[in-house]
């Protein structure tokens, strides 16, 4: 079955990630693309800034954007060093100041979770397996606190709407500018407490396929 084709049909059944839940009113587009340079030359910090004032300025919530983007801001990163052919970003990011609460859209356990230190990495992230029509798949969160962890098990059984974690600081949270990455995950090949975020141009026929677009699930 197509996992997207089944989110939709239960859509109005989730609980949303983020209180208020995020909407295209609420919302502006944030674009990170190799062909945006509206950050270049600016240090982490002034990046922060930035990103944080355009949301404010646009009087939104959030900034979101992301899914099967062609970045190049992962080249100078430790994670990506010797593969730089990795550039394209499968999930959806949700910029918001560190700290911001999620809540699990829907009913599920933990897969796993894991606090990954490597300059470009998640640093802290969970991923919850959920069932639906007897079909399983996965939520992956990254770039959290450290905070989110604490209380994490393997299996440990989540309701939707119960808070799962919160979005972390640099650089703690991989050294980002605050922000969820946010992904659905079909299948995790065996991954446990991380599975890929960005990926190869030639890999992205088996990645649209296994990670569809997170937004039908993240936005009401």
């Amino acid at each position: 079955m197509n996992l997207e084709t089944l989110i939709k049909r239960h859509r109005t059944a989730f609980t949303a990630v983020f209180d208020p839940a995020l909407t295209a009113a609420n919302t502006i587009y944030m674009e990170l693309s190799s062909a945006n340079n509206e950050l270049e030359g600016m240090s982490e910090w002034q990046q922060d800034a930035a990103i944080l004032q355009r949301i404010e300025a646009a009087g939104a919530t959030a900034g979101v954007g992301g899914y099967l983007e062609d970045r190049s801001v992962y080249s100078d990163t430790d994670l990506f060093q010797g593969d730089t052919e990795r550039s394209i970003h499968i999930g959806v990011d949700v910029f918001m100041p560190a700290g911001t609460p999620l809540y699990a859209p829907l009913d599920g356990e933990v897969h796993s979770f894991a606090n990954r230190q490597v300059y470009g990495d998640y640093g802290p992230v969970i991923i919850l397996q959920h069932r639906l029509e007897g079909f399983v798949f996965h939520t992956l969160y990254g770039h959290l606190n450290e905070a989110s962890l604490t209380a994490m098990e393997d299996r440990k059984p989540i309701a939707g709407g119960d808070k799962i974690a919160a979005i972390g600081p640099r650089p703690r949270n991989g050294n980002w500018t605050p922000h969820l990455h946010f992904q659905l995950v079909r299948d995790m090949q065996g991954y446990r407490g991380d599975y890929p975020g960005v990926v190869r141009p030639g890999e992205v026929d088996f990645f649209r396929e296994n990670c569809p677009d997170p937004g039908i699930l993240l936005l009401a």
